[in-house]
């Protein structure tokens, strides 16, 4: 069978993959590229460079500048998705016929283009985002911020019904493929990508306990001051927040705080130090939306992970999950597993349940998906 190729419409430069969105869109791009297919990448270029790394992966890599500036906040269409809406991207995706994967709403503009019209056209939903606006908006105590992202929500949850115009959906998660399969067609439910081929997670124990995620976001803010707040300032356990752009306002925070410990953009190899080592990982969350690619990051290569339902309901993870709904069950379950052994019985039964978030075999759905629209 000829080899297939895609364009792949990403939201952000997909390398150095270090946050959610872009684990997901660089390790699809890998798996890919090793079951044959050929890539076509356009991507948005805002606030990363130009990556090398990128054509290992790629036929072609196409850059686009974002359109940024306070008058694209007066327009019906969302900010995320006017900023992205850039004609020369419009050009490139017309000098061939081959199928296009929209990387998340923000990558729609031209997705219900008359130009488009007769092509195959998948979207691959990140998350349900006006859910996830409202989200950060609850989130927010910033008086503008909280604007922009209530605004942003109505917006999204108004411009959504592009997705009518899409060949395929595939949603991230159980929870938005059900949401998704009840407003459109031919919705499939894909995990995220992610590094790991296999569980590394080492038995034995550690000695302190890890939150991970960008603490630049709303959400992951309100989710660490939980922690340290409501969880670590009442137990003599040790923290480390670990994870990018911390505000100033966390290290003034945890510097005061003798068992909590601020790790601001570690290094991959120090984030993957700090995951191994750890005793568990306590990951609180308080939106629904999508599937926090932190829990598959610490079931394939952490210790115990501690989770509420938000994070794990739905998932088929919770089995592999000490359950904590409140400060006080956080506070029980820590105490119970800072004096458990992780054992060779345990990574088994997590990589036999992990098995079905193989990105080999989500690469092979992907591209049968395409193979038969």
């Amino acid at each position: 069978m000829a080899a297939i190729t895609i364009n792949i419409v990403a939201f952000d430069i997909p390398f150095p993959a270090n946050y959610g969105g872009t684990i997901d869109i660089f390790y699809k791009l890998k798996t890919l590229k090793s079951l044959g297919a050929e890539i076509i990448l356009h991507c948005f270029k805002y606030n990363k460079d130009e990556q090398a790394e990128l054509e290992k992966y790629c036929n072609e890599v196409h850059y686009y500048p974002r359109k940024k500036g306070f008058l694209n906040f007066l327009s019906n269409l969302p900010y995320i998705v006017l900023t992205r809406g850039n004609s020369e991207l419009l050009t490139n995706l017309k000098t061939n016929d081959y199928p296009i994967l929209f990387e998340g709403l923000h990558t729609c503009a031209f997705l219900d283009s008359p130009e488009l019209k007769n092509r195959i056209k998948m979207v691959r939903t990140h998350n349900v985002e006006h859910d996830y606006y409202q989200g950060l908006a609850d989130a927010s105590n910033d008086i503008a911020k909280k604007t922009y992202y209530k605004t942003e929500s109505k917006k999204l949850e108004q411009f959504e019904h592009v997705l009518n115009s899409a060949s395929a959906i595939l949603s991230i998660s159980p929870n938005d493929h059900t949401y998704f399969s009840e407003k459109y067609k031919n919705v499939h439910y894909m995990p995220a990508f992610h590094p790991f081929e296999t569980v590394t997670s080492k038995t034995g124990s550690g000695n302190y306990f890890l939150y991970h995620g960008n603490l630049s976001v709303e959400e992951n803010q309100l989710a660490v001051d939980f922690l340290i707040d409501e969880v670590f300032s009442k137990v003599p356990h040790k923290l480390i927040v670990a994870g990018r752009n911390p505000e100033h306002k966390l290290k003034s925070k945890t510097d005061k705080i003798q068992n909590i410990k601020l790790v601001g953009n570690p290094s991959d190899a120090k984030m993957k130090d700090l995951l191994a080592n750890a005793q568990a990982c306590v990951l609180p969350t308080f939106q629904a939306t999508g599937l926090k690619l932190k829990l598959l990051i610490s079931l394939f290569s952490s210790r115990f992970v501690i989770a509420n339902d938000t994070m794990i309901n739905n998932t088929g993870l919770d089995d592999l999950c000490a359950r904590a709904d409140s400060a006080k069950k956080f506070i029980e379950q820590i105490n119970k597993i800072s004096t458990s052994e992780f054992t060779s019985e345990k990574v088994l039964e997590r990589a036999e349940k992990l098995k079905k978030f193989s990105n080999h075999e989500n690469g092979k759905r992907l591209l049968k998906i395409v193979s038969e629209l």
